[in-house]
């Protein structure tokens, strides 16, 4: 178990330098939630006056949906890290080392995670700056940045794991843009849910991006309900294990093939 560890966390550096190396890379991936942050918090700052959102500022409620989404928009393209790695080569290169096969794929993973938990982290403070009020403190935050963590474990094991199966970027492109506006339209990132349809309400029951903001919001509140934060955070770790054993056994299969 601490050879896999330590394995996974030297192909977790690997990953992490070309992040690093990149500066640029990471100002980008900033830019979009921000636009979401500061233009849709002001274009729809009234809507709170509908009821239903639990705070008199917009902004406040919308920090754990752009926290979320990033995440999910993100770690969607891991597989296209892995597809490219299959491309040039790479991959099959490492096959040859006696590294822990789990450690190739996990190390995507939690570089991702990290990635993300930076990414988050930011946009929390930015919003701070903007005016957003964290009522949670601290603890609040740290249950949106783990929330979201464990949002893009899933789908960035997910997209590794597709990566695998599909291997060709055409495929993963489309599925990706296929699903991201379905995932993010279909829960509260927007809406408070007594705003919404029922048709709509209840599918934001069942997506995993729902999960993540209703423990993200719920922690940062008032008054948290730790109910609501334990088992969607809960229901969210256990996605992310299946997922990522989902993308080992599907590494497993494409070894096989090589």
């Amino acid at each position: 178990m601490s050879t896999a560890i330590s394995q996974t966390w030297y192909m977790t550096q690997r990953q992490l330098m070309v992040f690093t190396r990149q500066p640029a890379y990471a100002i980008i991936t900033l830019i979009q939630p921000v636009i979401w942050l500061f233009l849709f918090g002001n274009l729809f700052k009234k809507v709170v006056e509908l009821g239903g959102f639990g705070t008199t500022s917009y902004l406040d409620y919308l920090v754990p949906g752009v926290v979320v989404m990033s995440a999910l928009s993100s770690n969607m393209w891991a597989g296209m890290g892995t597809l490219e790695e299959i491309q040039r080569g790479t991959l099959d290169r490492f096959l040859t080392t006696p590294v822990s096969r789990a450690a190739l794929m996990n190390g995507n993973v939690v570089n991702n995670g990290l990635v993300t938990a930076f990414q988050s982290v930011v946009i929390v403070l930015l919003a701070l700056a903007g005016g957003a009020d964290y009522p949670g403190g601290i603890v609040g935050i740290a249950v949106l940045v783990l929330a979201s963590v464990l949002l893009g474990t899933v789908f960035g094991a997910l997209s590794n794991a597709l990566g695998m199966l599909v291997q060709e970027r055409e495929s993963i492109i489309g599925i990706n843009t296929f699903l991201l506006l379905p995932l993010t339209f279909l829960s509260s990132a927007f809406m408070a849910p007594s705003q919404m349809p029922g048709w709509m309400r209840h599918i934001a029951d069942f997506n995993p991006l729902n999960w993540a903001m209703i423990a993200g919001r719920s922690a940062m509140s008032d008054n948290p309900d730790w109910g609501d934060v334990f088992s969607r955070g809960g229901a969210l770790l256990v996605l992310a294990v299946a997922a990522v054993w989902l993308s080992i056994r599907t590494f497993r299969s494409y070894q096989r093939k090589v």
